[in-house]
């Protein structure tokens, strides 16, 4: 049996997503036995980025500042704003370098089961951002799920009166996807997302 202690950062350590209670154990181990080179530095920088990073008030992703380096970048196409259900959505888009334009987290997405309404997303922000930064269109990229797509159609209705132009991200089969391993719902979407080829 290990101490009080050890336990405690082994149970602390198992709350991360993705590390179970063996991981845990392993990462503790490592911790414990490389105290200088491995916990010591990690503490620091812990201590470090929880003093430094913020919520940015604009658009809701993670930085060292308020607005965030997205949002003040002077490169990025302005009248264009990407809304995700939450921050890992922008690290996930920025990391094909194919977006150019700004982002707007919602911090979720409604779902009738959880409780979570519209007042209890950054919903009327998004409007707010809309009226003032003079958006020309809006990208509604949300999960494929049943209840990302209704807050994409509910999004999709409140925007509608903007005069913005509404686009949502393409659904269907995954690059590399063989149809005898796509589920009934992703075949259905492509079958019904099909486009002309180009000739």
């Amino acid at each position: 049996m290990t101490s009080a202690d050890i336990n405690d950062l082994i149970r602390m350590l198992a709350r991360l997503p993705g590390v179970g209670p063996r991981s845990a154990r392993r990462l503790a181990l490592t911790l414990l036995t490389e105290r200088e080179t491995m916990m010591k530095p990690l503490m620091m920088q812990m201590d470090k980025t929880y003093g430094q990073v913020m919520t940015c008030q604009t658009c809701g992703n993670l930085d060292s500042a308020s607005p965030c380096h997205i949002c003040t970048d002077t490169r990025r196409n302005r009248t264009l704003i990407c809304v995700v259900q939450g921050i890992a959505d922008i690290w996930a888009i920025e990391r094909t370098r194919v977006f150019d334009g700004l982002y707007h987290v919602l911090g979720g997405v409604l779902s009738a089961i959880d409780g979570v309404k519209p007042e209890h997303l950054r919903i009327d922000e998004l409007l707010e951002r809309i009226r003032i930064e003079g958006t020309q269109e809006v990208v509604l990229a949300l999960s494929a799920t049943v209840d990302g797509q209704t807050t994409g159609h509910y999004l999709a209705d409140r925007l509608k009166d903007t005069g913005v132009r509404i686009m949502r991200l393409a659904h269907g089969m995954p690059v590399g996807g063989e149809l005898d391993y796509l589920d009934d719902g992703t075949l259905t979407t492509a079958m019904k997302s099909r486009t002309a080829v180009q000739r």
